[in-house]
């Protein structure tokens, strides 16, 4: 039987559906391309904002329209979030939300079976962590959920509610699956979850600096990434072992969310402007060209012009490499929908509009940085006698080749800069 899936949102939910992807092969299904006829759909929700639920539900109707007689699975953020509206919908066949997934097969089998409808919806507070493991060997970058889950509960963020609570994977698993990737040939590990520096809060003398310090030990592992990290969670260890680990690579992202402190406090955020600056400026003195990312949140309820403004100018001094923007939105059950002076959505789109053009601003200033200096990149893709791509800062490099030299670390000199590209020799 044929299979497709369709993913949204973020890095988690990607490697979940890999999982699934993984467990459907191996028991014998085939998967086609998204928009070719499959006789089993899946579609992984995303709910973090009103798009991510409006793309949700556009590509469950895009799956019953091209495939009317298949078996269609809706399973994540969005099912545990909106529930009552996913069940109401005709012509699903199984729903799961945020628990279950690794058993995909069984609840597929178990459906053509009794051709009865599944729901299977948990209640996401206080379950353990499922353990899932990537065996696809086919790439030169993989990543590993971690950690699930998040007690912060800023204001703004309906993740904690479909997310649940702080969950780590077992330290034995992870550097299992991690040695088996590198065995298998990838050359890149991304550490990700939810709540990815917070892995191991459960745990009794291990954290997620104890997690670096084993990982970076690994022979043949060449790079390792973190997906996201909050700057409150870079602490001193931390920087010890970026310090003395070149396979830790030179970008991290770190969310700023507001770069103005009123907005901070009342978003609940940890963190207040000098503590993320004073620890980016750190951050500097051990890696002077490290790629600094970040996501921004535009529009949050009371955001004045002041704000914004201010906003603007920290962006500008803390120097990012680029910013994800988002316009505030406002989620059902969270404190900051409740709040007073919510920002007119034309005035949320100018801003993040503003945003948008400073991000690209940083963005080719920090690539020029690098014309005529040698980096090393891990070419990912060939086409049309071309190399492509990243370097460790996660510079996207172009470069004439030849497909064999694929996935296998690579010098070049940049010459110039060809937007989203560092042409190089």
């Amino acid at each position: 039987m044929k299979f497709n899936i369709y993913t949204l949102g973020c890095k988690v939910n990607t490697y979940e559906s890999n999982v699934m992807i993984d467990k459907l092969k191996d028991a014998g299904y085939i998967e086609v391309d998204i928009n070719t006829k499959a006789d089993i759909s899946i579609i992984n929700t995303c709910t973090v904002t009103n798009t991510a639920d409006s793309k949700s539900m556009k590509m469950i109707r895009h799956a019953m329209k091209i495939n009317p007689d298949a078996i269609i699975v809706v399973c994540g953020c969005m099912i545990q979030n909106k529930k009552e509206e996913i069940e109401a919908i005709d012509g699903i066949d199984i729903v799961l939300g945020n628990v279950g997934k690794s058993n995909i097969v069984e609840y597929i089998k178990d459906y053509q079976e009794k051709k009865e409808h599944i729901f299977d919806v948990k209640k996401i507070e206080d379950v353990p962590f499922e353990s899932m493991t990537l065996n696809n060997f086919n790439k030169t970058r993989a990543f590993v959920k971690i950690q699930d889950g998040c007690n912060n509960f800023c204001s703004y963020c309906i993740i904690p509610y479909t997310r649940g609570n702080v969950r780590s994977k077992e330290r034995v698993d992870v550097l299992h699956e991690v040695c088996t990737l590198v065995q298998n040939g990838h050359k890149e590990i991304v550490l990700t979850g939810i709540h990815t520096g917070n892995y191991g809060a459960e745990f009794e003398n291990y954290d997620f600096a104890s997690l670096l310090e084993e990982l970076v030990q690994i022979k043949g592992l060449e790079r390792l990434r973190i997906s996201s990290i909050e700057i409150t969670e870079i602490n001193d260890r931390v920087l010890k072992i970026i310090e003395e680990n070149n396979i830790l690579v030179s970008h991290m992202h770190i969310p700023l969310q507001s770069g103005a402190d009123a907005i901070l406090k009342n978003m609940k955020r940890k963190y207040d402007i000098k503590y993320f600056k004073d620890k980016t400026k750190h951050l500097r003195t051990i890696r002077p060209d490290i790629s600094i990312t970040t996501d921004v949140i535009v529009g949050f309820p009371g955001e004045t012009e002041e704000d914004f403004e201010e906003m603007v100018q920290n962006i500008k001094e803390i120097n990012f490499s680029k910013l994800h923007v988002f316009p505030y939105s406002k989620r059902d059950g969270t404190v900051a929908a409740t709040m007073k002076n919510q920002i007119d959505e034309s005035l949320k789109k100018k801003r993040a509009h503003i945003l948008l053009e400073l991000s690209k601003e940083l963005e080719l200033e920090y690539m020029n940085k690098f014309i005529d200096r040698e980096v090393e990149y891990i070419p990912e893709v060939y086409k049309d006698g071309y190399l492509i791509g990243h370097t460790g800062n996660y510079l996207s490099i172009k470069q004439k080749g030849v497909e064999s030299e694929l996935h296998k670390p690579k010098k070049a000199v940049i010459k110039e800069v060809s937007y989203p590209y560092c042409i190089s020799e």
